[in-house]
């Protein structure tokens, strides 16, 4: 298996989502973003949801393309299987409720099969939690702030994907 590219974003995970769409199919999914709170990630094969414990410290977000995708990684803390479609070939890293955290240049449209995985998810929503439940009258407004930048471990989610085919047709219906 050969590493085709690799993206890396980093996005806050406004109202604890972060989401990854085609440049041109903004299609918010209900159902999906309901599934993504049971298997942390979720879609319906257009846009998938990234579902954090936290919503405030920064994660980390990447996406792979490789011939084949490996297997995740033994140590991850999850994994779920991932089918994502992008027409224009650009994805849309954004964050539900701050906007686009950035975007990502696949190496061509088309449909990509893979994996999702993820690390420090509870270490980071722990951290969240105590340092909320620490917090006193008198800290300074900038503390939290303080706080999330200085967080000890760093929420990652990983997307290993590999070129399966080329894009659906849309129908001029459509458009």
């Amino acid at each position: 298996m050969e590493l085709l590219a690799e993206h890396n974003v980093t996005a806050t995970p406004g109202r604890c989502v972060v989401e990854v769409y085609d440049a041109d199919a903004y299609l918010g999914d209900e159902a999906a973003l309901d599934a993504a709170e049971i298997r942390v990630v979720a879609g319906n094969g257009y846009h998938p949801y990234l579902l954090s414990l936290q919503p405030d410290m920064k994660v980390q977000i990447t996406i792979r393309i490789w011939d084949t995708p490996p297997a995740p990684p033994a140590e991850a803390e999850g994994h779920t299987d991932i089918s994502l479609e992008s027409e224009t070939g650009i994805l849309v890293i954004g964050q539900l409720d701050r906007g686009p955290a950035g975007d990502v240049t696949l190496p061509r449209p088309g449909v990509y099969e893979g994996h999702a995985w993820w690390e420090n998810r509870q270490a980071a929503a722990d951290y969240y939690a105590t340092t909320l439940d620490h917090l006193t009258d008198d800290a300074f407004e900038d503390h939290l702030a303080q706080a999330w930048s200085n967080s000890p471990v760093t929420e990652r989610y990983v997307l290993d994907l590999a070129y399966i085919r080329a894009p659906e047709p849309v129908e001029e219906d459509d458009l």
